[in-house]
């Protein structure tokens, strides 16, 4: 349900934007979700066709990219992507990587009429 509150920021924030660059209609969000971000694109894309009813952003076409996780060993330094449920370092085997990316969720772009 944090989708919600979620979506209606990102409305904010596009249409903020869009005012700003004096524009009519705004067509399409460019979305980054990092894939441990919990964030699920069909319950934002489905709140967005709610809350942009009867502004400049109703219609807008939602494009979601998705960011992979990258690690770093604590031990030797080494960054690393996720391989299946394997979360020791592929140097040292050393557990419990720091997370590097993967929680992320903004918007990287608007694009408008």
């Amino acid at each position: 349900m944090h989708e919600l509150g979620v979506t209606q920021n990102i409305l904010q924030i596009a249409l903020e934007h869009a005012e700003k660059a004096g524009a009519r209609k705004i067509c399409c969000i460019n979305l980054m979700i990092g894939a441990l971000s919990g964030i699920i694109h069909e319950s934002v894309q489905f709140y967005f066709d709610f809350v942009s009813k009867e502004t400049m952003a109703e219609g807008a076409h939602l494009v979601f990219k998705k960011l992979p996780v990258r690690f770093r060993c604590p031990s030797c330094g080494k960054e690393f992507a996720l391989h299946g449920d394997e979360w020791a370092c592929p140097a040292c085997q050393s557990p419990g990587p720091e997370i590097l990316t993967g929680r992320e969720f903004f918007m990287e772009s608007i694009e408008v009429e």
